[in-house]
């Protein structure tokens, strides 16, 4: 048995993904492991330990028994605290350690991916205890280490792979929630179309519609007269979607056409990660 085929393209997403973030981290010195990222109270050390804490789950490691101090003001959730159980318990490891760590989780998870041979639709144990299917869970994982790959490059001055087989997984995974921001959030008016036209290493124009019902769906057609049109590069789209970037920092960046009090709800809830 191998890799179900539906699963390939996450596997892979994930490979590429890793083995970047091991090629950008094993070169570096001590001090740039306390570079700041732009997750909010993390570092270098800190996203490098979040990943090898996300495949050990993958792997079905139990998690760290650990206390985390009051001092962490950036911990505000459940959700929060979860994610940085993994992270506060290597803020002490040293370059080295993390570095080896890291090379032997990434062993551990190509033996495991390997091995695989269970069904997409099999259910898994998902982050906060969640219920997820195979194919949901390595499909949120190859997003996530894609996004957290784009913040160690922002974080160290080496742009790339925003092109990568991660980044056309993140393209997928943030239209899905396309949606939720426009009908949801946004409240955009029924019956209206509201364009995103997005250009630079991944390109793509949709459209979503919201209905007489006020639900929304994403449409690969083009729509005539929509009620807004928001025109922005693929990494901006990325950094906004992924609260990387306030939105005043890249204003210049949006081209926004139509209802303006349209266009800024929907700019104003784009986050769509926790």
């Amino acid at each position: 048995m191998s890799l179900h085929p539906t699963l390939q393209p996450y596997a892979d997403a994930w490979t590429h993904s890793i083995e970047a973030i091991a090629e950008l981290v094993g070169p570096l010195v001590e001090a740039d492991w306390n570079r700041r990222t732009p997750c909010p109270g993390w570092s270098v050390r800190d996203i490098v330990s979040h990943v090898i804490g996300l495949d050990c789950e993958m792997l079905g490691d139990p998690r760290p028994i650990h206390t985390l101090p009051r001092d962490l003001f950036h911990v505000t959730n459940d959700h929060q605290r979860y994610m940085e159980m993994q992270v506060d318990v290597r803020r002490h490891h040293t370059a080295p350690e993390m570095t080896s760590e890291l090379e032997y989780t990434v062993i551990r998870r190509n033996r495991q991916l390997r091995n695989e041979s269970r069904d997409p639709g099999t259910k898994v144990r998902g982050p906060l205890g969640a219920e997820l299917t195979l194919e949901e869970s390595m499909r949120g994982h190859a997003f996530n280490v894609w996004v957290h790959e784009q913040d160690l490059r922002a974080a160290l001055g080496s742009p790339g792979n925003l092109d990568s087989p991660g980044a056309l997984v993140a393209r997928d995974v943030l239209l899905e929630r396309l949606p939720e921001v426009v009908a949801g959030r946004a409240d955009a008016p029924r019956s209206s179309a509201i364009v995103f036209d997005v250009h630079g290493p991944v390109e793509f124009l949709r459209t979503v519609r919201v209905d007489i019902q006020g639900r929304g769906t994403v449409e690969t057609t083009p729509a005539l007269g929509p009620a807004a049109t928001l025109t922005l590069d693929w990494e901006t789209y990325v950094r906004l979607a992924c609260g990387r970037v306030a939105l005043e920092s890249v204003q210049d960046r949006v081209k926004a056409e139509g209802d303006p009090e349209l266009t800024a709800a929907i700019l104003r809830h784009f986050t769509v990660t926790p």
